[in-house]
């Protein structure tokens, strides 16, 4: 059988025909029924990372009759694809809106670059969603070019979706990269939201240690990865922006997050946001599972439309 022959394969519960070249674009690694979908996680060779990554995919029931919104998911610190399909709760809101769910790893992973394993908050782990340009790092570390290139293009072509109507949201590190994602490539998204994001990387310790390593000492690049100084020019279609912060948050109190920052932005460019401070809630995954269905119903106000 040659390469222009065709042949089915099966990725339960949707059935696709496709070239054997592109079947082998990525490889299944766990199904689980929940919902009445499937959770599923996948790995590929990332042409832009240059190493194997993995990816989680909610593929709702309704996706058996066809194409279906796709939401993305990125995590934060230290996360693989895991953290967000197995604690997040989010595969029964993805079942009721009918959305297809993806949750990408945070960074590559193997690539033997001096240092990458060194700390939790750089390397291995904690991409930052930036396409680096230090010389060490440039070759992998391009999750920028990953989330909103790459992925997108090997989930249409695998997946029943309504490549037009897709949303970004994300949790701390993610949630910073949610924010850049949406600002930097206005229509992409019709939504975006965020848990505890890093709202001004430029000015907090941990932006300031990542785009130093990834990005040099040209402070004038780190302004095109920071929400607060993307929203400066952005002149996009008009974007909702929903934050949920829980005032308990260790890292809200020293100083990363800086959410009054983000409010302050928007509010200078007339751009919505939706800041809310939510009492007695951390950082983990317990504060995300509690409002994660209302995110989705945020989503599902622009990408039901």
């Amino acid at each position: 059988m040659n390469s222009r022959m065709m042949d089915i394969l099966v990725l339960s519960p949707i059935v696709f025909c496709r070239t054997l070249s592109a079947m082998a674009a990525i490889v299944q690694e766990s199904a689980n029924k929940i919902f009445g979908g499937w959770q599923k996680v996948y790995s590929h060779d990332s042409k832009e990372l240059q190493c194997k990554m993995k990816f989680g995919v909610y593929v709702p029931p309704q996706a058996e009759l066809g194409p279906v919104p796709v939401v993305y998911w990125l995590s934060g610190l230290t996360c693989t694809e895991q953290n967000f399909v197995t604690k997040a709760g989010a595969q029964q809101y993805a079942s009721q809106h009918g959305f297809l769910v993806v949750a990408p790893d945070t960074s590559p992973r193997g690539c033997n670059i001096e240092g990458e394993e060194d700390g939790w908050d750089f390397g291995t782990g904690a991409g930052f969603y930036v396409d680096a340009t230090e010389e060490k790092w440039k070759t992998n570390y391009r999750m920028f070019s990953y989330i909103t290139k790459e992925l997108p293009e090997v989930i249409s072509d695998n997946f029943k979706v309504q490549s037009d109507k897709a949303a970004i949201m994300g949790h701390s590190m993610g949630g910073h990269g949610a924010l850049i994602c949406a600002l930097k490539n206005p229509g992409q998204y019709k939504s975006v939201s965020a848990f505890a994001p890093i709202c001004n990387p430029i000015n907090c310790p941990w932006g300031v240690k990542a785009f130093t390593g990834y990005l040099g000492e040209n402070k004038d690049a780190w302004k095109e990865y920071d929400a607060c100084e993307l929203l400066k020019k952005y002149n996009g279609p008009p974007l909702e922006i929903l934050v949920d912060q829980g005032k308990a948050d260790n890292f809200l109190t020293q100083g990363q997050l800086l959410p009054d920052n983000l409010v302050s932005a928007c509010a200078a460019q007339g751009v919505p946001v939706i800041m809310r401070m939510q009492e007695d809630y951390d950082h983990s995954y317990y504060f995300i599972g509690t409002f994660i269905g209302e995110h989705f119903d945020h989503h599902a106000k622009f990408l039901k439309n």
